[in-house]
């Protein structure tokens, strides 16, 4: 008598990441809520596809990331990463994969034309608090809270180092890195992870309204600035001066410049062309 395999439960049948979009703004939910939104393979490959698309798609102006359920995002799924370790090479080739494929994921986010804001309500761990880091702008509601808690377990946190390092002061990310405590949305905000904490529940709706102020911008000139901002950063002074003035002199050209700065002058709204 043949035997037949159960059938999946709904939470496998459901797609690993949502799309919304609206008024120029697409929302992306990790929509993992059982495993925690874990970044599985099937989820850091999903965002990548989907992150490429957007950046594709004139007619997103900003990007909100949020997580579906009780928590924003687990980091990495452990149980993944576990079981390769029965491999021949214990894994060794799998995690050199998917922490390449997790961090080509996060750059894509920083390398986005639009601007990303993370809207965070519970937890971000580990990978998910490195999620939170390469987002543009962040918000997180009162109940928030963020940890690389990696230390706890022998496996420090060095992918999220990255992001981390790029927002907080070097004593501040060390901090987080070396305790792995969990650190309270308003000492995120005071930290620089995230821009500012609001009341539970609200991170989404302030999410949505900075979004919707990116999105009655120029989108060249949101492009240009992001880009040039995220250049500069890794520039020594001088340098950094000499590519902001030719990026200045660059965007002044644009047609979106000349028409912003004529509205100004004129008294009325402009007419954004995107070039």
């Amino acid at each position: 008598m043949n035997r037949q395999s159960p059938p999946p439960a709904a939470a496998d049948l459901a797609p690993v990441l949502l799309r919304e979009d609206d008024a120029g703004i697409a929302t992306l939910t990790l929509n993992r809520p059982a495993a925690r939104n874990a970044l599985s393979d099937a989820l850091i490959d999903a965002l990548s596809a989907e992150l490429d698309r957007i950046a594709a798609d004139s007619a997103v102006r900003a990007v909100i990331l949020a997580g579906a359920g009780p928590v924003f995002c687990a980091g990495h799924d452990l149980k993944e990463l576990t079981a390769r370790r029965a491999d021949a090479d214990r894994g060794r080739a799998y995690f050199d994969d998917v922490m390449a494929r997790c961090s080509a994921m996060m750059q894509r986010i920083v390398g986005l034309p639009q601007p990303v804001i993370a809207a965070v309500e519970k937890t971000a761990t580990a990978a998910g608090c490195q999620l939170v880091a390469s987002c543009d702008l962040a918000v997180a509601g009162a109940e928030a809270r963020f940890c690389t808690p990696g230390v706890h377990i022998g496996l420090f946190c060095s992918t999220p180092m990255v992001a981390l390092s790029r927002n907080l002061s070097a004593k501040h990310a060390m901090e987080m890195l070396l305790l792995g405590e969990m650190i309270p949305a308003e000492d995120a905000a005071r930290m620089g992870l995230v821009n500012r904490a609001v009341a539970a529940g609200e991170a989404s709706a302030e999410a949505r309204r900075m979004a919707a102020i990116i999105a009655s911008k120029s989108p060249l000139t949101l492009k240009i600035g992001k880009r040039a901002f995220y250049e500069q950063r890794e520039m020594p002074l001088s340098d950094a001066y000499r590519h902001a003035s030719r990026v200045m002199t660059e965007n002044m050209l644009a047609r979106d410049a000349e028409e912003g700065i004529g509205a100004l002058l004129d008294k009325r709204t402009p007419q954004w062309r995107g070039e």
